[in-house]
């Protein structure tokens, strides 16, 4: 029963020592800032890298528009632009908004989704544009088109360039 007693005296001390030390509205706004961060977190994680992304046996040249990744693209590349068909060049960020296509690789004639995303931030490059729509059916909302300002984001922010991103192979419908 004594270890009880003392087991009592021990959390009372730390709880009121505790409720001394802080106050319910710092509790508030750090857990705020808890819930925030792991709301952003998923945004600032890296979306794919050339290693993992690439196809078994992708060729071509991600600077020339008719690579197959760019199908759906629409703008200057990024490949062109001090960065890969993955990732932003640097002093730019990628758009939280994307459109996708569905490219063939010529090599394991495969169909992939590829995920576009425009890298914001900087003044629109002059270099490598391109603007292929293979296959694009017409559009029906404007919202959905590859030729919407994908930076905008509630503020006017330039492009820099244009991600063409392997999310990986669709299943081949026999």
């Amino acid at each position: 029963m004594n270890s009880n007693r003392s087991l009592d005296i021990w959390t009372d001390r730390l709880v009121r020592g505790l409720a001394r030390r802080s106050s319910r509205r710092a509790f508030i706004a750090r857990l705020g800032t808890w819930i925030a961060g792991a709301a952003v977190a998923p945004v600032l994680l890296p979306v794919g890298s050339d290693a993992s992304d690439a196809p078994p046996g992708e060729s071509g040249d991600p600077k020339d528009c008719s690579y197959w990744r760019y199908c759906g693209i629409n703008g200057p590349l990024c490949a062109c632009n001090g960065a890969s068909p993955n990732t932003c060049p640097p002093g730019t960020q990628m758009s939280s908004m994307a459109w996708i296509g569905t490219c063939r690789n010529p090599v394991d004639d495969r169909n992939y989704l590829i995920s576009y995303r425009d890298c914001c931030g900087k003044s629109m490059s002059t270099r490598c544009v391109c603007s292929r729509n293979d296959g694009v059916m017409p559009v029906y909302r404007v919202g959905k088109a590859s030729n919407v300002h994908w930076c905008q984001n509630g503020e006017s922010v330039p492009i820099a360039c244009s991600t063409a991103i392997v999310l990986g192979p669709l299943d081949d419908a026999k």
